[in-house]
């Protein structure tokens, strides 16, 4: 018997535990992103790493970044996690420690441990997920598994990774560690940032339109406050 979990089931969790409405621009962003994981989550060669994590949740909160109502965002992110039966605090919580780990090291040092060069000591669970990843002929490589690692030197380095030549070296010399394919990552990573481009103009044409419906709504409400006096009768 096939108790493999479907897209539907998943769909159906997801909008049981988040039942207000997603405003429409973002609706897309919530549906690919819960496929991508769900199809992630029953394949047979995927396993979780806290790099993947950083990945989930940089590529949610930035393509999520002015979702109105603020408030709504949390639970739109712990339902997609509880979603694919994850734990959505587990993800947070290896995010922001890879994210302060990035943080607090040179850029030539995190390529280095991320290329597997020189031994991480300082964390040794990514140490070891990062051995696992290397070793593993099956490893299942994902975009958001890309962006996390973008995300990594991202945070170190702003300016390496706007630097075509170092942010190509970089990637080139991880891909080589990890046994995991230059071409995809560098292709993944490309397509992550143009879509964040993207949705940063879409962003503003929404921002724009806001505003000039909201001007409209207030020339009306002040034309219809304005009283007429009427003329006075002649004596």
């Amino acid at each position: 018997m096939n108790n493999v979990r479907t897209v539907s089931d998943t769909k159906r969790t997801f909008h049981t535990l988040h039942t207000r409405p997603i405003n429409t621009i973002y609706r897309r962003v919530v549906e690919e992103l819960m496929v991508e994981m769900h199809l992630l989550a029953v394949n047979v060669d995927f396993s979780y790493n806290p790099i993947f994590a950083l990945g989930v949740v940089t590529s949610f909160d930035r393509f999520m970044q002015g979702y109105q109502p603020e408030s709504d965002k949390e639970s739109i992110f712990n339902a997609l996690l509880r979603a694919i039966e994850a734990d959505p605090q587990i993800y947070r919580q290896d995010a922001q420690r890879l994210q302060e780990l990035a943080k607090s090291l040179p850029p030539q040092d995190l390529i280095a441990a991320l290329s597997l060069q020189t031994q991480l000591n300082r964390d040794a669970d990514l140490q070891s997920h990062l051995q696992a990843i290397a070793s593993n002929p099956k490893f299942k490589y994902s975009r958001l598994f890309a962006i996390g690692l973008f995300s990594l030197l991202e945070l170190s380095d702003p300016e390496l990774v706007k630097d075509e030549k170092q942010r190509t070296e970089a990637l080139k010399s991880i891909a080589a560690g990890l046994h995991i394919s230059d071409d995809k990552l560098n292709k993944d990573l490309e397509l992550y940032r143009s879509n964040l481009d993207k949705m940063a103009q879409a962003l503003v044409v929404m921002a724009d339109m806001l505003s000039a419906d909201r001007k409209k709504r207030e020339q009306r409400s002040q034309q219809s406050s304005t009283t007429v006096t009427p003329p006075t009768a002649s004596e």
